[in-house]
């Protein structure tokens, strides 16, 4: 395993994509659809610079308004995008996402605070993912988006190890 975004990371995924077009390697459902569908591995020209290209990266205009908010004594927002078990009654998990209509910072609650998570159990996992239709969730500012995304975030979650699956 790799740290998202390093250079090993980038080359895993260069190797892995040329081996496919090759037809020398067989890949798993999910694995197969990160190849095929996004750039990961691949760079472009940016303002002058080579950049890996389908990586979020934050850009130097943000840098500023943090620094700039941090100079002002403003708190600084939450981490967004990265869920984390949630302490009210309820809800197992929340995560923080900026709605991209509105702007502002918004907690998204999910999971069941009483049920396990079986995302070990790969029957219990293709179950899951196709009574709640994850394939076809896209948008971050919905509770069931995270849900299905759960096995992906396993580690900050305390759930083992991560899976780059969907429920």
């Amino acid at each position: 395993m790799f740290r998202i975004g390093s250079k090993k990371y980038l080359q895993l995924f260069a190797e892995a994509r040329m081996l496919h077009e090759w037809g020398n390697i067989s890949l798993d459902e999910n694995s197969k659809f990160l190849i095929e569908n996004t750039d990961i591995g691949k760079f472009g020209i940016f303002e002058g610079k080579k950049v890996p290209l389908d990586l979020p990266m934050l850009n130097e205009e943000e840098e500023e308004d943090l620094d700039e908010a941090k100079k002002k004594g403003k708190k600084k927002d939450p981490p967004i995008g990265k869920p984390m078990r949630s302490s009210s009654g309820g809800s197992a998990y929340k995560v923080y996402v900026r709605d991209p209509k509105t702007k502002n910072v918004k907690t998204v609650r999910f999971g069941s605070g009483g049920l396990r998570a079986k995302i070990r159990d790969p029957k219990a996992r293709s179950a899951f993912a196709a009574r709640h239709k994850c394939s076809q969730k896209k948008d971050r500012t919905k509770a069931s988006y995270w849900s299905c995304n759960l096995p992906r975030y396993a580690p900050a979650l305390g759930l083992g190890p991560k899976m780059n699956t969907y429920w």
